[in-house]
C-alpha cells in the first residue's frame, strides 16, 4: 500500500494511508505500554473519548489481531464419556485414544486457514493431558500408551511442525481437586514457592517464584510452571472463569494476579484469554461479533487483579461514547481489550458420534459475523475417541477455506493509484470492475479511532454511496448487496475520535 501523506479533515481528524509497516517487539515495556488509562469520576464524555483515542495495543495484541482464525481442540475423558462437563472421579483408563494423530489435526488446521491452535490441556473434570507431578488425573495415570502417553507434548510438536502456533486451555475450574478437599477448600492466600519441591522431582528449575495463592491456586501455579517450562514456546493462555458443579457455598476465589504474573514471566509473548488482561470473550459462543465492535472498552478489576466488564459481559454496546458514559461509575480503566468469537464446529464442545458439523454457509456467515467485525475467529474442531480428527470435520474446514478464498480472491485495489483526499481515501483501478467485498483496516499501532464511515463508487457521474460502517479496527469487511461496477472507489470517514490511520482498503469481487 503507498505510504501517502497526512490530510486533516473537517471534523479535526485526519486520514493517513500506512504502508511497509515496521517489525514490532515481541513484548511491550512497561514504559510504553499504553494499553489501558485510568478513568476518573469526573471525567467528562469529552475526557472519555480523548482518553479512549489514546489507547493503543501492546505488540502481543497486534499479532494475536492478525491471526483471524484460530482453533478450539476439546480432548479429553469427555470425549469417551460422552459428557460436556466431566465429574472429577473418572477412571483414567477411559482415556483410550489408540489411533492419536496430532500432526493430522495440524494438517487440517493449517489446510483450513488456521494460524493458531489452542488444546484443553485441563478441563473442568481437572483431567491433565500431560503425566502432571501435582495430580493423578492424568494421562499418565491410565494404561493408554502403557502409562507414558503425552497428548500435550505431541500436540505442541505437531503444531510447529507444521506452521501453527500453540495455545493452552487450563481451566481454573478442577472437579477432582474438589474431591480430592484442595479446590474451594477455604484456604486462605499465602506465599507459595513454585514450583513447589515434591518427591522424586528431579528438576533445577531455572527460575523459581514466590506468588501468593490459596492451596488450590498453588496447585495451578504448579500446573501452570510445569506447561510453560517443559513444552516449547506457548502463543496464548486461555482461561475462562468456570467455577464446575460444586455446592454454591463452595467458590474458590481465583489468584489471578498471581497467575497473570507467572504467565507473564514465563511465556512473556503469549496472549492471555479470555478471563485475562490480553482478550476477552465476546460474550457468546455464537461465534459473532457485535455489528460495531470496539477493541477499547470499559474495564473494572475485581477478584485479585482479574481484568472484568465495566458493563455486562452481553451488553449491545461496549464501547461507544453512549457505553463510556454509561459505564463510567463503574470504570477503572478504558482498555485495549479486543474480542475472540468462540464457537464449536458441531453443536458440543467435545466429539459426540451422533452430531455433525456446521455447514460451509454457517461457517462464512461466521467468518464474516466475527473476522469480519473486528474481532478473531476461535473455531473448535473436536478430536475423536480414535484421536483423530473426524473426516466429516477436515473436509469441512478445507471446504471452509476454500470458500473464504473465493469470498475474498485476489485485492483488485492492489497496486492502484491511491489518493488522501479531506476526509478519506480514492481509489483508482485503472478501469471499470465489478465489486461485491470492501476491507477495511486501521492501523492499530495508532489505537482505534473510526466511528463512521461510508464507500462510495463513482457512477454516471457522481459518488454513491455503496455501503456503510460504524467501527472499522483491525478488519472490518462489507459485503454489497449486488455488485457494484466503477473505476473510481473512495472511502470517507464521516466520524472518528482523533488522526485516522488506514492499513487496509481493499476491493473484492466475489467468486462465490
Amino acid at each position: 500500500m503507498h505510504l501517502s501523506r497526512r490530510v486533516f479533515v473537517t471534523s479535526a481528524a485526519a486520514v493517513a494511508m500506512t504502508a511497509g509497516l515496521p517489525a514490532l517487539p515481541a513484548t511491550a515495556t512497561a514504559d510504553t505500554d499504553r494499553s489501558r488509562i485510568p478513568v476518573g469520576p469526573d471525567d467528562t464524555e469529552a475526557d472519555l473519548v480523548r482518553k479512549a483515542s489514546q489507547v493503543r495495543p501492546t505488540a502481543r495484541q497486534i499479532a494475536w489481531q492478525a491471526l483471524e482464525r484460530t482453533a478450539f481442540l476439546h480432548f479429553g475423558v469427555n470425549t469417551f464419556t460422552g459428557l460436556e462437563w466431566g465429574t472429577g472421579d473418572e477412571d483414567p483408563d477411559v482415556f483410550q485414544p489408540t489411533g492419536l494423530d496430532t500432526d493430522q489435526w495440524a494438517r487440517a488446521l493449517r489446510d483450513g486457514g488456521f494460524r493458531l491452535a489452542i488444546l484443553t490441556v485441563k478441563h473442568h473434570d481437572g483431567f491433565v493431558l500431560y503425566p502432571s507431578r501435582y495430580t493423578d488425573h492424568t494421562v499418565g495415570a491410565g494404561s493408554w500408551q502403557d502409562g507414558h502417553g503425552d497428548v500435550l507434548r505431541s500436540f505442541a510438536d505437531s503444531m510447529r511442525r507444521y506452521g501453527l502456533k500453540v495455545g493452552v486451555y487450563l481451566s481454573p475450574a478442577d472437579e477432582n481437586q474438589y474431591l480430592h478437599g484442595v479446590y474451594a477448600n477455604g484456604s486462605t492466600r499465602s506465599p507459595r514457592t513454585i514450583p513447589t519441591p515434591v518427591d522424586g522431582d528431579d528438576r533445577t528449575p531455572p527460575r523459581s517464584f514466590t506468588l501468593d495463592a490459596t492451596d488450590y491456586g498453588a496447585h495451578m501455579l504448579n500446573t501452570l510452571y510445569e506447561v510453560l517450562t517443559e513444552y516449547g514456546p506457548v502463543d496464548e493462555v486461555w482461561f475462562d472463569g468456570a467455577q464446575g458443579h460444586i455446592p454454591p457455598d463452595k467458590v474458590e476465589d481465583y489468584d489471578w494476579d498471581s497467575w497473570y504474573t507467572l504467565v507473564r514471566a514465563l511465556a512473556p509473548a503469549a496472549a492471555i484469554a479470555v478471563t485475562g488482561p490480553d482478550l476477552r470473550w465476546v460474550g457468546n459462543e455464537s461465534g459473532l461479533a457485535r455489528e460495531d465492535e470496539w477493541s477499547v472498552i470499559p474495564v473494572k478489576e475485581n477478584q485479585y487483579g482479574r481484568t472484568d466488564w465495566a458493563l455486562s459481559y452481553d451488553t449491545a454496546d461496549e464501547g461507544s461514547r453512549a457505553a463510556l458514559v454509561a459505564a463510567r461509575p463503574k470504570t477503572d480503566y478504558l482498555q485495549w481489550w479486543p474480542a475472540e468469537c468462540d464457537v464449536s464446529i458441531r453443536d458440543g464442545w467435545f466429539y459426540h458420534a451422533d452430531q455433525q458439523p456446521k455447514s460451509v454457509d454457517e461457517l462464512t456467515e461466521i467468518y464474516f459475523g466475527s473476522v469480519g467485525r473486528n474481532a478473531v475467529l476461535l473455531l473448535n474442531v473436536p478430536p475423536d475417541t480414535d484421536g483423530l480428527l473426524h473426516a466429516t470435520d477436515v473436509t469441512r474446514l478445507r471446504e471452509f477455506r476454500e470458500r473464504v478464498d473465493r469470498e475474498l480472491p485476489a485485492d483488485l485495489a492492489h497496486g492502484a493509484r491511491r489518493a488522501v483526499a479531506p476526509g478519506g481515501v480514492t481509489v483508482d483501478l485503472g478501469r471499470e470492475l465489478e465489486v461485491d467485498r470492501v476491507r477495511l483496516a486501521e492501523d492499530i499501532r495508532y489505537g482505534q479511532q473510526v466511528e463512521g464511515a461510508v464507500v462510495e463508487a463513482y457512477t454516471d457521474g457522481s459518488w454513491t454511496e455503496v455501503a456503510a460502517a460504524g467501527t472499522v479496527g483491525a478488519s472490518r469487511i462489507l459485503r454489497l448487496a449486488t455488485p457494484v461496477r466503477a473505476r473510481r472507489w473512495r472511502l470517507r470517514v464521516t466520524a472518528s475520535r482523533a488522526e485516522v490511520r488506514l492499513a487496509e482498503f481493499g476491493l473484492y469481487r466475489s467468486r462465490t
